[in-house]
């Protein structure tokens, strides 16, 4: 059988943090319609289930639009199982249990281990736990799976080698070793990772399923995972099936005196990138230049933004001052120069000063 392990899809989110709105609105109507593409992907390659491992949406609130895709996804395709634990960034779910029917193929979990059976034959089992503070620290010892049935196990949680982020639970994968798990389908990380969990088994973050911001650069999809009863084995693909890829570019301006130069090395560095015309690039100048340097990034931005669908750039060059050049000068500009290296000033300040007084002593004005 196939099964698809899906999380952090973050359905809803604002996408308001780089974009403008128009673009904003055109993203969160691309990730809904990636999660819509992605059951389609389910209906023509024969797969039973979904497991939606947290974060489906992004917020407690969700608009009626999202809730109603997705609703339309699962009730308009009964062959297919969708189970679904809540993440940390959608606590609420999207089914009011009390007042609606929630459909006979969505499968829920709780604050105490669920097993389902996925197979005809039973010996295909889905053990799952929405993780929390009160039973985050003790969530193995109530686990006991048959060690000879094939095991999936999905979680939310931040896995402990990892950096603490979003107030997710810890997930202590030591604790899961050698408990007869084929596979630990989690979500929280927006990575794709898949390593080994014991001699058995594996454990594997999706990631997300469509980037939103430059910290999800890189390719992003989900796992089709394929189980073989007779073998008893899972074997896992990750499936690349992001809309558009986010790109961060760093391009080292070094030595480079001009904005033309600055542009024709930024040019070079995104061929290189293989970014397209449907993706955000995030471009960040690096390196040394002179303090005289020419230098405009809205002329290099404006003049690459409609190659991408979205393009910033990030200045992190330095400024540097050759001070034995200006030491004989005896014009304005030499004097200036001198004045500000007796300043008590740091190196980067007094870098920064030089750079703003020779942009105006050579007829530019500062904007306030």
């Amino acid at each position: 059988m196939k099964i698809i392990h899906t999380a952090d899809l973050h359905l809803d989110s604002k996408m308001t943090a780089n974009l403008s709105k128009e673009k904003a609105k055109i993203r969160k109507t691309e990730l809904l319609n990636t999660f819509v593409r992605m059951v389609d992907y389910a209906v023509k390659n024969d797969v039973e289930a979904i497991l939606i491992a947290g974060d489906l949406f992004d917020t407690k609130v969700v608009s009626a639009t999202a809730l109603n895709v997705v609703k339309n996804e699962i009730t308009s395709h009964p062959d297919i199982y969708f189970y679904y634990i809540k993440g940390n960034h959608d606590k609420n779910g999207f089914y009011d249990e009390a007042s609606e029917e929630v459909p006979d193929n969505l499968k829920l979990f709780g604050d105490d281990w669920t097993c389902y059976e996925l197979s005809q034959s039973g010996r295909v089992k889905l053990y799952g736990i929405e993780l929390n503070e009160g039973n985050a620290a003790r969530v193995q010892e109530a686990f006991s799976p048959d060690p000879y049935d094939i095991n999936i196990v999905m979680m939310h949680g931040q896995e402990s080698e990892a950096v603490l982020k979003d107030k997710a639970e810890i997930i202590n994968l030591k604790l899961f070793k050698n408990k007869g798990i084929n596979y630990l389908a989690l979500g929280h990380i927006h990575e794709y990772k898949s390593e080994a969990l014991d001699g058995e088994g594996k454990y594997c973050y999706c990631g997300c399923l469509d980037g939103r911001g430059f910290d999800e650069c890189g390719d992003h999809g989900f796992v089709l995972l394929t189980v073989d009863e007779e073998n008893r084995t899972v074997s896992d693909e990750f499936i690349s099936f992001a809309s558009r890829r986010l790109y961060e570019v760093d391009v080292d301006i070094t030595g480079l005196s001009t904005t033309p130069e600055i542009l024709s090395k930024t040019e070079s560095a995104l061929s290189n990138s293989n970014a397209t015309e449907r993706d955000l690039v995030k471009i960040v100048l690096k390196g040394e230049v002179d303090v005289e340097c020419e230098k405009e990034p809205e002329y290099i931005v404006n003049t690459l933004k409609d190659n991408y669908f979205f393009v910033k750039l990030y200045d992190e060059s330095r400024l540097s001052v050759d001070y034995d050049s200006y030491m004989l000068d005896e014009s304005l500009k030499g004097e200036f120069v001198r004045l500000v290296k007796a300043s008590d000033l740091s190196d980067e300040e007094k870098a920064n000063v030089i750079k703003q007084g020779i942009y105006v002593i050579s007829g530019g004005k500062l904007e306030v």
